[in-house]
């Protein structure tokens, strides 16, 4: 499954930015597991966007769990799941297994 998560700041940027390290970190470890797809900052800067694969909202919400920002209680989360039913020739199928490729 595939999911648009969307980060909104509710804190002041300096109590963010005193945490990007350990957040920058933890999107890399889940980057480098297959979870993490994409993420990024929002423009304006209000928060981020991390596009996600997992198993079930279950294994997500332990993922997120894990993020400083959510430890530290940073941002909030919007979390929208999608199956996918058409994907781009070249996106990898793994992460959209049911969606024709066109």
């Amino acid at each position: 499954m595939l999911y648009a998560i969307t980060l909104n700041y509710i804190r002041p940027v300096d109590e963010i930015e005193s945490h990007l390290d350990t957040h920058r970190d933890w999107l890399i470890e889940h980057t480098r597991q297959g979870r993490i797809l994409v993420a990024g900052p929002l423009e304006p800067r209000t928060g981020g966007f991390v596009l996600a694969t997992c198993e079930n909202r279950a294994e997500l919400d332990a993922m997120l769990e894990d993020d400083s920002f959510y430890v530290h209680k940073l941002v909030d989360y919007t979390v929208v799941a999608a199956t996918p039913a058409l994907r781009a020739g070249d996106f990898p199928a793994q992460w959209a297994p049911d969606a024709k490729a066109v």
